[in-house]
């Protein structure tokens, strides 16, 4: 098991670690030599962390790979994603509460709108509300495939999955997002022959999923991303001697954190200011906490780079109430980078902080952004190395050898 030479070093004691979690939150200039839109964040509590702190910058999968957030945040976990992967069908079936079992497959599904030909105008409808979807939703639960059981759960806004249960199912289907508009969603296809059976289920509900749709104005048809089933990781509080707790908006980020074994805090609201209260309420029954906002991301992918530095800038002015709970390690960084002028996820190396005051030791940097991170004393180092300096920077580590 890759885990064993950390298993064996834990060390248990009192102290609290916290990984703050802005998705995408990597970025580039609009325009040469500008500055990318952490740098812009008007951000003086995370400037002051990162003097007394030090920097670096994380590589989630490999130099010059752009990851997907399941991947990413796996990094982040410590699972290497490319031994350990993953399907984002499962990742956002587990997030709304969804059991996914060993043989169940589960697919994430977005709402699309269509054209009279029947090609793509809109990948995400619209992004309709969660209002609007919620009756589209009712209308997919009435279909029947004959011999497995189909389950539909409404995600958020345009978003849905779909878990098959069954015999002999097989999560080897490509996706159907073409990523593009202006043409047809891609079919339902096998990537290897055992899943045949499986993409025929599939496309059978599919086509009965079309006709129901046909009258929708916007959510007129679907398209698939991310065919999975669970895939068996090993518990990261086992693997790294931690009580960990999610506190997430977003349901793929529950799912990611229910599957490796942290327990998923239920909390009313969406803001910072409100993820940072539901931490301090389960504050003394958990000493690893992983936090995550998701709307650096969706900026980033709208291509909205003042909106991006905002919502930066919202988790900066609510940064002292998580402060005022005396956690002994703070990491604050993103899964990955999603830079505006891209609107996209990208390969580029994601702004890293390390603040333990205790056993730190500070760099010649003085605020946190991308180029400061770059000269950081941490260096370039893989997103899976960050719960291990993360238990060492907490004293949770022993000496490794004689």
């Amino acid at each position: 098991m890759p885990f064993d030479y950390i298993t064996e070093l834990l060390e248990k004691n009192n102290k609290k670690i916290v990984l703050l979690v802005m998705d995408g939150l990597g970025g580039l200039p609009m325009e040469a030599g500008g500055k990318t839109e952490l740098e812009a964040a008007h951000s003086p509590n995370m400037d002051r962390l990162a003097a007394e702190g030090t920097l670096g910058q994380t590589i989630p999968v490999r130099p010059g790979v752009t990851p997907g957030s399941g991947p990413a945040h796996l990094s982040l976990f410590g699972y290497d994603p490319i031994e350990y992967k993953i399907g984002r069908g499962a990742l956002e079936a587990c997030g709304v509460g969804e059991n996914i079992k060993a043989g169940d497959i589960a697919v994430r599904c977005n709402f699309c709108t269509l054209d009279r030909d029947g090609k793509i105008t809109d990948r995400r409808a619209g992004r309709i509300p969660t209002e609007e979807a919620l009756p589209i939703i009712e209308k997919l639960k009435t279909i029947q495939v004959p011999g497995v059981e189909v389950t539909v759960r409404h995600v958020k806004e345009y978003r849905f999955a779909i878990v098959m249960r069954g015999e002999g199912l097989s999560p080897e289907i490509d996706d159907t997002d073409p990523q593009d508009t202006g043409v047809e969603p891609l079919p339902i296809t096998a990537i290897d022959p055992k899943a045949d059976k499986t993409a025929a289920l599939f496309r059978q509900w599919s086509d009965q999923a079309r006709k129901i749709l046909s009258d929708e104005p916007k959510a007129n048809f679907f398209t698939m991303r991310g065919f999975a089933t669970d895939p068996g990781l090993p518990p990261f509080p086992e693997v790294f001697g931690l009580r960990a707790a999610c506190v997430a908006v977003y349901p793929m980020y529950k799912g990611v954190s229910d599957l490796v074994g942290m327990d998923v805090i239920k909390f009313e609201g969406e803001y910072p200011t409100d993820e940072f209260a539901a931490v301090k309420r389960v504050w003394e029954d958990y000493d690893f906490f992983f936090i995550h906002i998701k709307k650096t991301d969706s900026m980033g992918e709208d291509g909205n780079f003042d909106g991006k530095a905002k919502v930066i800038e919202s988790v900066d002015q609510a940064l002292p109430e998580l402060l005022a709970l005396k956690p002994d390690v703070v990491m604050i960084t993103g899964d990955h980078s999603t830079p505006s002028r891209m609107r996209s996820h990208s390969w580029h190396p994601v702004p890293f902080l390390l603040w333990s005051p205790a056993l730190g030791l500070a760099d010649n940097q003085d605020h946190f952004g991308e180029r400061a991170c770059q000269l950081g004393g941490l260096g370039t180092f893989h997103a899976t190395q960050t719960i291990p300096l993360g238990l060492a920077h907490a004293g949770k580590l022993l000496k490794y050898g004689a």
